[in-house]
C-alpha cells in the first residue's frame, strides 16, 4: 500500500486485479484515504461481479462512496471525498 508524507495532496490509487484477494487492495486503500479507480477488466466476469460487491459493501461500510463510471471500472471514495457525476447534457444547459 501506498504510505507517504501528507503534503495537502490527495492520492489517487489505479488498480487492475487479477484476482480476487487483490482487489480488497482497493478497500484498504479507501480506509488509507486513498481515492481508487478499481479496473476489474482483467478478470472473469463472475469474479468480477464478486470483487465488484465485495469492494463496493466494503467501502460503503466505511462511509465512503463508489460510482461506476465502466462496465468494469469503479472510482472509490473516502468519506471526506465528495464525488459527483455530471452528464454532458447537464453540463451544456449551463
Amino acid at each position: 500500500m501506498v504510505n507517504g508524507p501528507s503534503d495537502g495532496w490527495h492520492d489517487v490509487l489505479v488498480l487492475s486485479p487479477e484476482h480476487f484477494d487483490e482487489a480488497i487492495e482497493a478497500v484498504m486503500a479507501v480506509r488509507e484515504q486513498h481515492t481508487v479507480v478499481l479496473n476489474l477488466h482483467r478478470m472473469p466476469p463472475d469474479v468480477a461481479q464478486r470483487a465488484a460487491d465485495f469492494v463496493c459493501g466494503g467501502v460503503h461500510a466505511l462511509d465512503g462512496h463508489q460510482q461506476r463510471i465502466g462496465d468494469t471500472v469503479f472510482v472509490l471514495t473516502p468519506a471526506s471525498v465528495n464525488l459527483n457525476r455530471i452528464n454532458a447534457t447537464e453540463r451544456t444547459q449551463d
